[in-house]
């Protein structure tokens, strides 16, 4: 069977993802920092007969995206590596003049230097695979100019960048970087607490 690695998977769109993943037969790393919302959305999943690997942890930890990898390969190696875990840099986002720096430099390291960080780690397993597959899930406030949405959409632009860049270094590979459009979340929820959210779609709605 094929095998997945997607960080930020117990919730929103990483679960909806290991869901349709898992629905088509294949293994999967799970990864996410709330450790008690990791193991029941790895136990819903697992419960549709595949093999489910479910690892706590920050993706900004080496160690962590280490051990990501090594449970990929302990399942027989690895064929897409989805790049899901993000944060805002604020909650509620406010604009650029107003955000702290802190806030910024945390949200870099999570949504540009974790993704290229588990991307050096898995590339070995990746260019061994038949087709291994990257998918980076970006934004459009990373090529729009959205009021508050400065901080994370320079992030995801950074992650654009990265994401086209990997796709001319690495022709082997199959490379996307994907703006899944606005979802009905708690990260959507919390960036914008104000916003009325009952006609977004859900997660399972975008999920292929």
């Amino acid at each position: 069977m094929p095998v997945a690695i997607i960080t930020g998977a117990s919730r929103g769109l990483g679960r909806a993802l290991a869901e349709a993943l898992a629905a088509r037969g294949w293994d999967l790393v799970l990864d996410a920092r709330n450790a008690e919302t990791l193991h029941k959305t790895a136990a819903g999943v697992a419960a549709r007969g595949t093999r489910v690997t479910a690892l706590p942890g920050d993706v900004t930890d080496a160690g962590h995206r280490a051990g990501l990898v090594g449970a990929a390969r302990e399942l027989g190696g690895l064929d897409l590596l989805v790049n899901n875990a993000g944060v805002l840099g604020a909650e509620p986002l406010v604009p650029l003049g107003d955000h702290s720096l802190g806030g910024f430099r945390a949200a870099l390291e999570t949504n540009v230097v974790a993704p290229l960080g588990l991307l050096q780690e898995a590339l070995p397993e990746l260019r061994a695979a038949p087709s291994g597959a990257v998918v980076n899930v970006s934004s459009d406030a990373g090529a729009e100019a959205y009021r508050t949405w400065g901080a994370y959409g320079a992030t995801k632009a950074a992650l654009d960048q990265l994401s086209a860049v990997l796709a001319v270094e690495e022709p082997g590979l199959r490379v996307w970087w994907v703006d899944p459009g606005g979802m009905r979340t708690a990260m959507l929820a919390a960036a914008e607490p104000d916003e009325d959210l009952s006609g977004t779609p859900t997660p399972a709605d975008i999920a292929p």
